[in-house]
């Protein structure tokens, strides 16, 4: 991994526990950011989301309660959508996917082993 690496992190998730545990055997030096308790702005969701090359609805838990609440299945996914959709994951951080993990050169979802070797 090239660069400084983040990991957006919530601890009492079994994957983001797997991937700090996979960081931290291969060696990585990288920063925690819990996002629930300190959440995103829309600027930096804009930011992740270009370098993760991802649509914030490629990141939403749409699966959460607030997603349901919020009608989330029915919104649309095309471009004008789109802030609607950055402006709900910076007002509800239980919403973004995790774990996150940033490096120089992008970032992806670390949502299994295979995501996580392709780091490497």
């Amino acid at each position: 991994m090239t660069g400084q690496t983040e990991i957006w992190h919530n601890p009492r998730c079994t994957k983001s526990r797997n991937a700090t545990a996979f960081l931290d055997a291969a060696g990585v030096d990288y920063t925690v950011r819990r996002y629930l308790d300190d959440p995103p702005t829309v600027a930096e969701l804009q930011t992740v989301l270009q370098r993760l090359d991802a649509e914030p609805w490629d990141i939403a838990r749409t699966g959460e309660q607030i997603a349901k609440d919020l009608g989330m299945s029915g919104w649309g996914r095309t471009a004008t959508d789109r802030d609607r959709w950055i402006e709900a994951l910076a007002a509800h951080p239980i919403l973004i996917q995790r774990p996150i993990v940033l490096t120089g050169g992008g970032g992806v979802v670390a949502r299994d082993d295979a995501t996580l070797q392709s780091l490497a």
